[in-house]
């Protein structure tokens, strides 16, 4: 392997909360490998300059956060089918001066769940996914390759929801927000996708009593790691899964793409990102 200095980094604004600094900076020391990740602000108007910038600072590639997964795009010069499939990047690659576009959200959010509920059968029932934002996307799509047989989709404004389901209109539907409790019956998944119930926002506010007993509750929201709908699953007897696996896991393609070597997801990356 080359000992090259490979710099790379994160993109959006705001991007003080980053915690992909701390997890890259993990991993290049844990594997001994000469290079650096940064978190860098990049407002909206200025994407185009911010991106041109890096490029030009020799940097080897960077992620993509909120609010720029979208309007990346624009800026590539490729993209991937999984990126365009999905309608957002989050993982870039230089070579050349020229800007190569995936989406890793998607194999995040399945590994977190393989990794942490390893009998997990995605396609013994359907699955509700809460909120239609740019996470839903690709965790909409990630549930289709698993083979899951039906999706029901619900968001505050319905128009959202009814757009995801262009990606498979015989298996996914949309439901009115008003009816989030009652589809929970015969529900294999339920996957918070929304920003409820993250530190500074309302909680969610759903009855899981309607969800059977083997029903597996996900959030991706990671802090509080313990969402209050994570903990009303938990009373109600339901298995759950966190969302601080998401995070890590999303990072681990990126990695490897740049530096050359998949990393692992160990206890004591998780300890170091939650402090």
């Amino acid at each position: 392997m080359s000992n090259a200095f490979i710099k790379t980094a994160v993109i959006g604004h705001p991007i003080g909360h980053s915690k992909s600094p701390l997890i890259h900076s993990h991993w290049l020391e844990k594997h001994e490998l000469s290079g650096s990740y940064e978190a860098i602000d990049v407002s909206v108007d200025n994407l185009k300059q911010g991106v041109a910038d890096i490029i030009k600072n020799g940097f080897s590639g960077f992620n993509v956060t909120i609010p720029h997964k979208i309007s990346i795009m624009a800026i590539c010069d490729e993209i991937d089918g999984l990126a365009t499939t999905i309608g957002a990047v989050n993982t870039v690659t230089i070579k050349n001066g020229m800007l190569y576009g995936t989406n890793t959200d998607g194999f995040g959010f399945v590994e977190n769940i393989k990794r942490s509920a390893s009998d997990f059968d995605f396609t013994k029932g359907k699955a509700v996914v809460l909120g239609a934002g740019g996470a839903a996307n690709a965790v909409i799509y990630a549930l289709l390759q698993e083979g899951v047989p039906e999706i029901f989709i619900t968001n505050r404004t319905k128009e959202k929801a009814q757009k995801l389901t262009a990606f498979n209109p015989e298996k996914i539907k949309a439901i009115d927000w008003a009816l989030r409790h009652d589809v929970l019956e015969h529900a294999n998944l339920i996957i918070n996708t929304t920003s409820l119930g993250m530190a500074g926002n309302p909680p969610l506010e759903i009855n899981l009593r309607a969800a059977p007993a083997h029903a597996l509750v996900a959030d991706i929201v990671y802090a509080p790691l313990m969402t209050d709908l994570l903990t009303r699953a938990k009373a109600c007897k339901l298995h759950t899964v966190t969302g601080i696996g998401m995070l890590l896991h999303q990072a681990r393609p990126g990695f490897e793409l740049w530096n050359g070597v998949l990393p692992e997801v160990t206890e004591e990356l998780e300890q170091l990102v939650l402090t």
